[in-house]
């Protein structure tokens, strides 16, 4: 590492109605170094990030590049700067293959027509440096998710980006997955590139990092070298409180002899095979496993995304039809999906009609409620759960990750279900506002309500589960007591396929 700042970012302050997003904040790369940019949702990291890319104008402030003064006017020109970012979401072009999309807008020509052959060739170069032999000819959206991000570095890399931006890249990919993308980071790295690594995952963090800044509020609480920081010193200094205290949850209590409320008998499809569970009223039931191993489809048959062949379901001993999520809605299960970006949230509408949407739905919209119903809704739940915003008109694609996921957890809360199926409800949020929402969960299961989560942190599945369900390979091979069990005990299940 050179120690060479390349780029300073001096006293930036951008304020929005009602709110002061950054206050005088101070943050800067070395050449050749990785650097974290840490704090929770609304911390300001999002906003100092699309300053440096001129999505947003800061009100005060410097951006000092290798020596001189910049003004991003938009994330093209910080493109031309020599800035690249890549996000949580990916943001390129499925349809098309991954060469088109390394070299969309910047196509060698060869004779006044594009050059396919250039084109593949240099892909096929960058992806090998990635350690990655694929097909480039191939549309993006054949490639799993860690692909996808390395097509969007393989990007930067090739339009020599000084400066490469990783937002959350980490919170959709498996452990060989995170573990390739680190190789790439260190390569980019010893090449002279300065990372801004942004996650919410502390062991990545210690992993890969050289040096890291926690803001706070738009507030910079400090610059540290990474080996200057325990994790306990870290957590305290985003949430402004101590670790213990932020975890201090107790699993729900459920007796032997609480109805069950949910039976599946054998289900599967196409997918999934034989599975079968029973889950109580008040009862949290965990499912653990890799990524791909059917967690996440078992949870959209039970919800009648996806159509059961086989198999029984049974709500409070009852036989039930579940075809369709407007039959899961009917039977009064919800479901929060992993994807809140694509099949939970509608970022264009506000957060008062993101609410009422599935109340809405059970009345049906013959019985629209009214305007001051819908604002008593949106407002009582923005209150009880803690979104941070104005008024409930603001709209959610505008919120930060975190208050987006409560969005859709009042959604469905105030649908009063019985049963509230939450597919990695806390992927991608800071370790305040996921301790906010397991603190949640475990509240509705006080009130009676019954819960399945999944989750790729086995710790937070332990912490919060009466028992946990274990998938490998689209089948259930285990269940567990969440007391009894640790991550070691997990992990061994899954390997060897059997308790």
């Amino acid at each position: 590492m050179s120690g060479k700042n390349i780029l300073e970012m001096k006293g930036i302050t951008i304020q929005f109605p009602g709110v002061k997003a950054l206050d005088g904040v101070d943050f800067s790369l070395r050449a050749g170094e990785i650097h974290s940019l840490l704090g929770e949702n609304g911390a300001g990291k999002s906003t100092l990030i699309k300053c440096l890319t001129g999505v947003n104008q800061m009100d005060s402030g410097q951006i000092i590049l290798d020596g001189q003064e910049i003004h991003p006017t938009g994330p093209g020109n910080a493109i031309e700067l020599g800035i690249s970012a890549v996000f949580q979401e990916i943001n390129l072009c499925p349809n098309l293959s991954v060469a088109e999309n390394i070299f969309v807008g910047r196509q060698p020509m060869k004779h006044g027509q594009i050059d396919w052959s250039e084109i593949n060739h240099r892909a096929e170069e960058l992806m090998s440096r990635f350690h990655l032999d694929i097909d480039v000819t191939r549309p993006l959206s054949y490639y799993s998710t860690a692909i996808q991000q390395m097509t969007s570095i393989a990007r930067a890399v090739d339009i020599q980006a000084k400066i490469l931006i990783l937002d959350e890249p980490t919170s959709s990919l498996d452990e060989n997955e995170v573990q390739l993308l680190f190789s790439v980071m260190r390569e980019l790295k010893s090449s002279g590139m300065g990372i801004i690594f942004i996650t919410h995952f502390l062991d990545q963090i210690y992993a890969v990092s050289d040096r890291m800044t926690i803001l706070r509020n738009g507030h910079l609480i400090g610059t540290y070298e990474i080996n200057e920081l325990g994790k306990f010193e870290l957590v305290t200094k985003m949430v402004g409180k101590d670790m213990d205290v932020i975890f201090s949850l107790k699993r729900a209590e459920v007796q032997d002899d609480a109805d069950i409320v949910l039976k599946a008998e054998h289900i599967g499809d196409s997918q999934i095979n034989d599975i079968s569970l029973e889950l109580r009223k008040g009862e949290l039931i965990g499912f653990a496993g890799l990524l791909g191993s059917g967690r996440t489809e078992t949870a959209e048959m039970l919800f009648g995304a996806e159509k059961i062949s086989r198999g029984d379901i049974f709500i409070d001993g009852e036989k039930v039809e579940i075809k369709q999520p407007f039959d899961a809605i009917k039977s009064q299960i919800a479901f929060c999906p992993e994807d809140r970006k694509r099949d939970g949230i509608i970022g264009d509408l506000s957060i008062r009609e993101n609410i009422m949407l599935a109340v809405q739905s059970r009345k049906g919209f013959t019985h629209p409620m009214t305007r001051q119903e819908q604002e008593d809704l949106a407002n009582k739940y923005i209150k009880l759960l803690g979104i941070a915003t104005p008024d409930c008109e603001k709209k959610a694609g505008e919120l930060s990750g975190g208050n987006q996921q409560k969005v859709i957890l009042a959604r469905w809360m105030a649908a009063s279900p019985k049963i509230l199926i939450l597919d990695e409800p806390t992927r991608g949020i800071d370790i305040g506002a996921k301790a906010e929402i397991q603190r949640l969960m475990l509240e509705m299961c006080k009130d009676g309500v019954s819960l399945i989560f999944i989750s790729s942190e086995l710790d937070e599945i332990i912490r919060c589960s009466n028992r946990i369900i274990i998938m490998r390979d689209r089948e259930k091979v285990a269940e567990v007591e969440g007391s009894s069990c640790t991550q070691q005990d997990i992990l061994r299940i899954i390997a060897e396929g059997a308790a």
